[in-house]
């Protein structure tokens, strides 16, 4: 009798372990890119090489950059066709589009790139100012279109954006960039994901486009794992590729460990 009592009782706190001892958690498997302003998803190429190359389901966003919310939007069906938890990453202004569009229920986790990650009624461009770029005081550096569409004069483009990738390739981006509605940098953000999901931060050393202060201080607020490249240009995810994919595979390797906590 007392055997059979002890065994029931082992039996029970087992059963009660099990209920408050999450199951040991699965590395996550896709992963989706999102890119910034005034360029496509073609940069991500390197990175999208080693991630694949080590077992991850690699998928890309292509906003359009009309405005915040077709961006958003654009963002979000490409996370409806993931068959499962998924990493979402961005990179500048691809920060601000995770942000709201990460509230997606297939997102486990973000990753941040030399990017924007506003509150809930902020924006980038009024943040921006306060911690201004080389980018913000260089005059003439921003073009507007007659119809309201931004994009980086390409004289200045490599020396701005791209200074540690080569001419050649800096010189394409300058010439094949996507123009930007004006209203997407100045529309304040509706949800903050990084306030209930985990986030990684790459701040880019030698970024000119965004402060690399005002990337650390996105990230140091979101409570993101935070890795500094140095040196590294806003294009890091072109220049730095190695070290991008390594953070995001590593953020896919343990955010579901740090969501179950």
């Amino acid at each position: 009798m007392t055997y059979f009592k002890t065994t029931v009782l082992a039996g029970t706190a087992l059963s009660l372990l099990s209920m408050i001892v999450p199951a040991s958690a699965e590395p996550i498997k896709n992963i989706v890119l999102v890119h910034g302003a005034w360029v496509d998803a073609s940069g991500w190429k390197p990175v999208y090489e080693i991630l694949t190359k080590e077992g991850f389901h690699v998928s890309m966003v292509q906003e359009p950059e009309t405005s915040f919310t077709d961006d958003v939007t654009a963002a979000k069906r490409v996370l409806d066709l993931q068959d499962g938890p998924t990493l979402l990453v961005g990179h500048s202004y691809g920060g601000s589009i995770i942000t709201e569009a990460g509230v997606h229920p297939k997102v486990a986790g973000l990753v941040y790139v030399a990017a924007h990650a506003p509150d809930v009624g902020e924006d980038e461009s009024a943040l921006g100012k306060k911690t201004p770029s080389v980018l913000a005081k260089t005059e003439g550096a921003i073009k507007l279109t007659p119809d309201n569409f931004t994009y980086l004069n390409p004289t200045v483009f490599p020396k701005l954006f791209a200074p540690d990738l080569p001419r050649e390739r800096a010189e394409f981006a300058a010439r094949s960039q996507v123009l930007a509605a004006s209203k997407v940098f100045s529309t304040p953000l509706t949800a903050a994901a990084w306030k209930t999901k985990p986030s990684w931060g790459i701040v880019a050393g030698a970024d000119q486009i965004i402060n690399p202060d005002l990337e650390r201080w996105y990230y140091e607020r979101a409570k993101s794992q935070t890795t500094v490249i140095p040196g590294a240009s806003h294009s890091v995810y072109e220049s730095h590729p190695k070290e991008v994919a390594a953070v995001i595979a590593d953020a896919a390797r343990n955010v579901e460990k740090l969501a179950a906590r």
